[in-house]
């Protein structure tokens, strides 16, 4: 607990400058946690380890990152569709070059994983350059949903929520994780209001806690299908980037989607 506590510390106290900050400090930040959230990512399937594949995933990664980031796009010269395409027809190459060495299956995996967290950061970016108020909104939501859930779920939890992917979880913690994040959306927009109204960012508040504990029972089914604990260690007594951003990386697209960001 010691370790989880002073790691939680030094992590904000590093994090929420930056955050605070944004332009080129928070892109550089955001490069780094996707970087690292892929190489966890690709390091809990065990027999993915061939370094072609994976330095291609690294370089789209990038790619993709810096077409979605406006200072950067001008360094591309390709459209978004064209990188996807020249990266889905070399990972497929790489499966008749290497003899099958490399599966379809594999393939597939690196395809996924790179989109994945491309998707999820590329779009933390966006949320901030809308301005300091909606990073601060959605990750207090976040924090309030896991927060609320954690809580609720100790006290009064008796139902499992879905036990053969996170057996911890419990359906009156989800239903208490939502409504203090609910709580906590409203009380934001009454201090600092939206140009929307209170009932859409109501919805908004619950959509965000909804599809957060989605993203981490995503990132719970992963872990338990390849047998891991925690996607990486970079963070002591938390896990990796991917233990901590797995509800972020979910919820902002849903976000773009519903055109919040």
């Amino acid at each position: 607990m010691k370790t989880r506590i002073i790691t939680a510390v030094v992590a904000l106290l590093l994090f929420v400058p930056i955050v605070l900050y944004g332009n080129w400090p928070f892109t550089l930040l955001v490069f780094a946690m996707a970087t690292v959230g892929l190489h966890e990512l690709l390091n809990i399937k065990k027999d993915v380890k061939s370094l072609l594949p994976t330095c291609i995933s690294f370089l789209a990664l990038w790619a993709f990152l810096c077409k979605n980031i406006e200072v950067f796009e001008q360094w591309i010269p390709l459209s978004f569709m064209q990188l996807l395409i020249i990266f889905v027809m070399l990972l497929c190459v790489l499966t008749v070059t290497s003899k099958n060495r490399i599966s379809i299956e594999s393939i597939g995996f690196y395809f996924i994983a790179t989109m994945y967290i491309t998707i999820g950061f590329s779009f933390l970016v966006q949320a901030r350059e809308h301005g300091i108020s909606f990073i601060l909104f959605i990750l207090f939501i976040i924090w309030a949903t896991d927060s609320g859930a954690y809580f609720v779920g100790s006290s009064l939890g008796k139902h499992k929520l879905w036990p053969s992917i996170s057996p911890n979880k419990t359906i009156e913690g989800a239903i208490g994780g939502t409504l203090i994040a609910l709580l906590v959306g409203i009380i934001f927009h009454l201090v600092h209001p939206f140009e929307y109204s209170l009932w859409v960012i109501a919805l908004i508040s619950i959509g965000i806690a909804v599809v957060g504990q989605l993203g981490d029972l995503v990132a719970s089914a992963m872990k338990r299908h390849f047998s891991v604990k925690d996607f990486g260690y970079v963070l002591p007594g938390h896990g990796g980037i991917m233990d901590r951003f797995d509800s972020l990386i979910f919820v902002l697209p849903f976000l773009y989607v519903v055109q919040f960001i």
